[in-house]
């Protein structure tokens, strides 16, 4: 089969288009058929490694996260998935050297593999896994709740969503108005605009050309009772003037720079809760709960992706997978995937 690997860290050309054995999955495990890989920014910010040519934990790592395809084959004491199940995946490359989806089969615990609801495409499997488990954690992490998303789990609350366009803040936009929440979204320009609106956000504020907090404080007076946040040493100040007593912060990524100040006293007078969300330690219990709940929403058709839907998709065949990562990392706006078998 032709797998994509790395052998050292460094820039996307360390990236090579290799042929490997295709191997059978052990207890626990199934082998995937892969036919549509996504590329996040955790792939290629694991591929380069804090310096260039730092040691790897495996001698060759095969790389992404997500991806959806078929089940090829189960191994032993494996009860809830079958040969021909369509699937999507999660934690693919996680602490292993050979399960990431940029290859044709991959072979991973059946804890990562979930099925993919009927009518969903592999284009939206492949771009659930790290945006809409983490946009789910970010959503369900308040105080006053809640703890599981479905219709009606966040009537009456606010969401605001930083950077709205990307495709976290693409997956909490949807998953929030899919809970029915009302859903803010803060953008750098009009057609960054566009696409979040396209996801449904119902208001949208471009911070380059208006009073941020004011528009904001405009349309939510007594507060947001959350915020998803994706630049959180940039946003500290706009997040603290919007946000209700009792409010919610969750942070998934560090945008503008790795260090935050916060102002001690006028945040506990608000009792503000600040969570930080990495989908690798998060527990596999709150994986599992996220993926159920992402699956309900996609059966609902609630999480669709492509440019109508507000998130762009980018194609790479797997022999260029070094350029999607190239793609990602200079942040393109939307999805990139990965076609990894023919026709899919």
């Amino acid at each position: 089969m032709k797998a994509i690997v790395y052998r050292t860290s460094g820039d996307p050309s360390v990236l090579e288009l290799v042929d490997r054995d295709i191997r059978d999955p052990g207890r626990g495990e199934v082998r995937v058929r892969i036919m549509v890989s996504g590329v996040n920014p955790t792939d290629w910010k694991s591929r380069r490694g804090a310096k260039a040519g730092e040691p790897l934990p495996f001698a060759e790592v095969v790389p992404n996260q997500d991806g959806a395809g078929v089940v090829d084959a189960v191994g032993p004491g494996v009860e809830h998935l079958h040969v021909g199940d369509r699937v999507w995946l999660a934690l693919a490359a996680y602490q292993r050297a050979d399960g990431g989806t940029a290859q044709e089969f991959a072979v991973l615990p059946a804890e990562r593999v979930f099925a993919l609801p009927e009518h969903a495409g592999f284009d939206v499997g492949a771009s659930l896994g790290v945006p809409a488990i983490t946009a789910h954690r970010a959503l369900t992490i308040a105080e006053d709740g809640p703890r599981r998303l479905h219709p009606g789990a966040m009537n009456g609350k606010v969401v605001l969503v930083a950077g709205g366009a990307g495709a976290v803040g693409h997956a909490a936009i949807q998953l929030a108005k899919w809970a029915g929440a009302v859903v803010i979204t803060t953008v750098s320009g009009p057609a960054k605009a566009a696409l979040v609106t396209a996801a449904g956000a119902d208001y949208v504020i471009n911070y380059r050309d208006t009073d941020a907090a004011a528009e904001i404080r405009r349309v939510a007076p007594n507060g947001v009772d959350q915020i998803v946040e994706v630049a959180p040493a940039q946003n500290a100040e706009l997040d603290l003037a919007v946000i209700r007593n009792r409010g919610s912060v969750a942070v998934y990524a560090n945008n503008g720079g790795d260090h935050l100040s916060l102002d001690v006293r006028r945040h506990f007078s608000l009792n503000i809760r600040y969570q930080f969300v990495l989908l690798y330690t998060v527990g596999m219990q709150a994986v599992h709960a996220a993926a159920e709940d992402i699956n309900a929403a996609v059966a609902d058709g609630a999480l669709p992706v492509g440019e109508a839907a507000g998130l762009p998709l980018h194609r790479f065949n797997l022999a260029a997978t070094a350029a999607a990562h190239t793609a990602v990392e200079e942040s393109i706006v939307g999805k990139v995937l990965i076609d990894v078998a023919a026709g899919s």
